[in-house]
């Protein structure tokens, strides 16, 4: 199992006890990389990334950091380009498709931006090879807010935030491995 993303998915390598005790029987590997974009993890895919292995399953979560300068299209069509990427790569690796998490203390354009992202990645669901799975509104209080408990900058996760993330892909992962 690879997760592939950007800080946010780095930031597992800070929760390791969460890490370990929701995935460590998959022996997952993480290929986060602080600042990466969607064209970023489609390059490194390219180039070589996954070469030489064949993952059970990858989990996808990119685009936070391509919301301040590119389009709700072009980040999708990004997020598209590297899941085509990998289903060409590795045809028998299943992919959970997360949708981009909310961002910022409250309902902003940002998250409107992200929200037409990931209704339109939704579609890339085939439920056969690509799941998609939406866990945003897990971090949001009642109000649609986001609390420091969860995101301190109101983008990268806690301790908190980390677990509810486990918690909400866990069950899918253990159906996609099987």
């Amino acid at each position: 199992m690879v997760f592939l993303g950007d800080s946010i998915t780095a930031g597992w390598g800070g929760q390791k006890a969460i890490w370990d005790a929701a995935f460590g029987k998959y022996k997952p590997a993480n290929f986060g990389i602080g600042g990466d974009r969607t064209q970023h993890v489609l390059w490194r895919i390219q180039n070589g990334e996954l070469d030489g292995i064949t993952p059970k399953a990858a989990v996808l979560m990119i685009g936070t950091n391509n919301s301040g300068s590119d389009s709700a299209e072009g980040i999708a069509k990004g997020i598209t380009a590297i899941v085509k990427h990998l289903r060409s790569k590795t045809p028998h690796t299943r992919i959970l498709l997360l949708a981009v998490f909310p961002r910022g203390p409250m309902p902003n354009p940002t998250r409107d931006k992200l929200k037409q992202v990931n209704d339109t990645i939704a579609r890339l669901d085939d439920g056969k090879s690509v799941f998609y799975l939406d866990i945003g509104a897990k971090f949001l209080e009642p109000d649609g807010t986001l609390t420091k408990e969860v995101m301190p900058d109101f983008l990268h996760l806690s301790a908190k935030g980390y677990q509810i993330w486990a918690d909400a892909i866990g069950p899918k992962l253990a159906e996609l491995v099987k």
